[in-house]
């Protein structure tokens, strides 16, 4: 938070990209998006599929190939996935009361943070981009974001974002 504060004296920034997600929440908790609004800087949330966890369709890590990213999440070791997966599970189960994917739901909270917060969700198909897109039409009442906040409270993804 102090160096966005210090970079802002500097020269204006109009945007921070960082990770956030309901799994990666950190940039509440430290001061981060705190300081931004405080600038007016407006926030590009990267991985808000919590790096495809969030999407429920990674239910294993066999497939991973030796240059995938994932294989250096600790959210992706042993005991942390399965713990995570859980969540994921019960994440998954409130997409499908709304009729709609984990992924469009993940990304409609990230969106439902503030006006001044955009997903930049990764994509490997023209599908994934359709589905990405049609998380801006998906309206989330307070109601609903308790819920995923309550299952998705800051630090409840087992395992940090990343060695």
């Amino acid at each position: 938070a102090g160096e966005l504060r210090r970079a802002a004296e500097v020269a204006p920034i109009a945007a921070l990209q960082s990770e956030y997600s309901l799994v990666t929440r950190d940039i509440e908790t430290d001061g981060v998006l705190e300081a931004a609004r405080a600038l007016g800087v407006a926030l590009v949330a990267y991985a808000p599929l919590g790096r495809g966890l969030l999407s429920g369709a990674v239910r294993s890590t066999a497939s991973f190939t030796e240059d995938d990213l994932r294989r250096r999440v600790p959210r992706f070791d042993a005991g942390n996935f399965e713990r995570n997966l859980r969540l994921v599970d019960t994440f998954a189960n409130i997409a499908a009361e709304f009729g709609t994917t984990p992924a469009r739901l993940a990304i409609a909270w990230v969106l439902a943070q503030g006006d001044d917060v955009v997903a930049l969700p990764g994509a490997q198909s023209v599908a994934q981009i359709e589905e990405n897109a049609a998380a801006a039409d998906l309206s989330l009442d307070a109601a609903t974001l308790a819920r995923l906040d309550a299952i998705f409270p800051a630090g409840a993804a087992r395992g940090e974002r990343i060695r």
